[in-house]
């Protein structure tokens, strides 16, 4: 079988940057201005490292598009093109895509997030199978697998027959909206996915439904109660979440990450670095999951990063969620990029989902 790997260098760098995502050039400069590093890379080499194939081929682009990872690894591989510039673009992405497709792969593999997702498709419509590694800001398609391990465990899948294609929704959202606080998400279209369950990412829902607008107060309420006065609280992004600030009289942005301490907002909408400095001896995390994939690490929300959590203690994680959301979900899921802190939050954690009321969850 011949593979197709694709990487875009930038996906990811705005998500613990409080950016919410690097599309455009301004966006980037501005990721790197605050410090912002790759993460795409690390992010495909733990799917490819664990991939030992007898007869798998690899084709690819030119530099850190997937040349220099294939090479590190030792792969047998060969480059269709190379990007025109130092900086890579959406143009690059559509181009290898196109050369891939021309050059009869069995499966295009890709390293981003929404956006890679929609130039690929874009290039090769439905003609040719994808599998997108996550390593975006956010990821609200249904064509990437669950984690990058996941996605080594799916490529080996379809390799050997056991992972059949189905026909995913591929989905982005307005950036500049969604840095307003705004969600504004549109499908784009459909790809062929290799399909295994707990291997790949659900559709992202989202909507207003009325009977949850009691849940959502009652939840509220009771964090509101339950806050220790001097501890800091990191709140995450989400109406459930947002709802607690609100009946707290505090103005928290619903789609950013903010700091609470005392009844009193001390900063919205940060970043990795504001939460680390604005640790104290007393803190806590208020998470609430995506509906539909039910991802509460990872995945929109990566100013809350794996030294946050590690700092802050998996014992003071609160997560709060409405029954709605949790319908349908056998679990929950955590991609922080830290594979030791992953597998310590395995288990079961519990969901506040009313002023009285609770339930366990698995964390997958």
């Amino acid at each position: 079988m011949l593979l197709g790997l694709i990487i875009n260098p930038i996906a990811g760098m705005g998500g613990k940057v409080g950016l919410k995502g690097t599309d455009g050039k301004g966006t980037l400069e501005e990721a790197v201005r605050r410090g912002a590093e790759p993460k795409a890379w690390e992010r495909a080499y733990t799917a490819l490292k664990p991939l030992r194939l007898k007869d798998i081929q690899w084709a690819t682009w030119g530099g850190q598009m997937g040349e220099t990872l294939l090479a590190e690894l030792g792969f047998s591989f060969r480059v269709l093109g190379r990007p025109g510039e130092t900086q890579t673009s959406a143009g690059d992405t559509r181009e290898a895509a196109s050369a891939m497709e021309a050059a009869g792969v069995g499966l295009l593999v890709f390293v981003g997030g929404d956006g890679t997702a929609v130039d690929i498709v874009e290039a090769v419509d439905m003609r040719i199978p994808v599998l997108g590694v996550p390593s975006g800001v956010k990821m609200y398609s249904a064509v990437f697998a669950s984690t990058p391990q996941a996605a080594a465990d799916l490529i080996g899948a379809y390799a050997a027959g056991e992972a059949p294609l189905t026909e995913r929704e591929v989905m982005d959202i307005d950036e500049e909206a969604y840095r307003g606080g705004r969600l504004d998400a549109s499908m784009k279209g459909y790809a062929k996915t290799p399909f295994k369950a707990r291997l790949v990412l659900s559709e992202k829902t989202a909507g207003h439904f009325p009977d949850e607008e009691p849940a959502k107060d009652g939840i509220a309420e009771r964090v509101l109660e339950e806050m220790k006065p001097g501890s800091l609280y990191i709140l995450g992004p989400g109406s459930t979440v947002a709802r607690i600030a609100e009946r707290g009289g505090l103005g928290k942005t619903l789609l950013g990450v903010d700091l609470v301490r005392d009844g009193e907002l001390l900063a919205g909408d940060v970043d990795e670095e504001t939460i680390l400095r604005n640790l104290g001896d007393d803190n806590w995390i208020i998470l609430s999951p995506l509906g539909g994939q039910g991802s509460i690490l990872g995945r929109g929300n990566q100013q809350i990063s794996a030294e946050v959590v590690g700092r802050v203690g998996l014992s003071h994680i609160i997560l709060v969620s409405t029954p709605h959301k949790l319908q349908g979900l056998s679990s929950l899921a955590v991609d922080t990029g830290d594979a030791e802190l992953d597998e310590e939050l395995r288990g079961f954690m519990k969901v506040i989902t009313g002023f009285h009321e609770s339930r366990l969850m698995r964390v997958a």
